[in-house]
């Protein structure tokens, strides 16, 4: 139990440190909405739930955010924390359903639930944590007009985070069996 318990607890590490780095990789998609920015993190918080369990993903996730929070956060925490709820949101589902039942075609049926949770979730945290505590007044009123941008990014995000995941996973899954 002991060995197996400091191998989450390692493993975790890991992803979280990994996408921490990964998550400074970012880039703006859209031009109206710069701050919209792409990075490829969550595929990382993604291995570390299907590798050991939900709450080691959910885990991965809150550690990497503090990280991004501490280091230096251009949203005063604001983002780390709508980005870390919309991450469970889209985590929560496909790794939780992992841990019962294996196989690519569950895989790919949860990744889907968890693309719409995460377009759902993010189009909330944004009309209602991030446009407010940014925008002040006009925060309902930049929303509606950008909200079409923030659907397609994190619709963009999920299903990409969710194809890089499934390609990346079995070709790894041998290695963190070893880990």
């Amino acid at each position: 139990m002991q060995k197996n318990t400091t191998k989450v607890i390692a493993g975790t590490g890991i992803f979280s440190a990994i996408a921490l780095v990964v998550s400074f990789l970012e880039f703006p998609i859209f031009t109206p909405a710069p701050f919209l920015k792409l990075d490829f993190s969550l595929v990382f918080i993604l291995l570390a739930g299907f590798a050991f369990g939900p709450i080691s993903g959910i885990t991965a996730s809150l550690i990497k955010e503090l990280f991004r929070f501490i280091i230096g956060s251009s949203t005063g925490g604001v983002g780390e924390i709508a980005n870390f709820i919309i991450t469970v949101a889209f985590i929560i589902i496909p790794t939780l359903v992992y841990t019962k039942k294996k196989g690519l075609k569950v895989v790919i049926l949860t990744l889907i639930i968890g693309c719409v949770m995460h377009v759902l979730c993010s189009l909330l945290a944004n009309r209602y944590v991030n446009f407010p505590l940014f925008m002040g007044e006009g925060a309902k009123q930049a929303f509606q007009s950008l909200w079409v941008y923030v659907l397609a990014f994190n619709a963009i995000k999920a299903v990409a985070v969710s194809v890089i995941t499934v390609l990346v996973y079995k070709k790894i899954s041998n290695l963190i069996k070893k880990f």
